[in-house]
């Protein structure tokens, strides 16, 4: 199994940066993929964009934070990173980071069987 806890999350003005961690614990983290979503106040989770273990690949991102959001990791700290630059109110939502060892339904929540409980992003205008 693999446990994951958010951190980073906060309040920041728009057009602001902040950058959220994954942390993880427990098998070898490398080997499974990595996505970040995130839930704002009465809407579905939705899909951020997500990372494939030993990051041989680019990541994927949703079109909404295409060129603002930016994912790594560095497995050797077994922590995933979620760059997010030009912040815009809309991008207010808990964000969740997800972990699974297949990658075949990445845009889904369905498709990772690990989550951490979350952290609060709050981007003002």
């Amino acid at each position: 199994q693999v446990q994951l806890v958010e951190s980073g999350g906060g309040l920041v003005q728009a057009g602001g940066s902040l950058r959220l961690s994954c942390a993880a614990s427990g098998q070898t983290f490398s080997s499974y993929a990595v996505g970040w979503f995130r839930q704002a106040p009465g809407k579905e989770r939705e899909f951020v964009g997500s990372i494939r273990s030993w990051s041989v690949l680019s990541p994927i991102y949703a079109d909404s934070v295409k060129g603002r959001f930016a994912i790594s990791r560095d497995n050797a700290k077994n922590t995933v990173y979620l760059q997010m630059n030009s912040l815009k109110p809309e991008d207010t939502a808990i964000y969740y980071c997800a972990a699974d060892l297949n990658f075949n339904n990445y845009r889904s929540a369905r498709g990772y069987h690990y989550w951490g409980p979350g952290t609060q992003v709050t981007v003002s205008s």
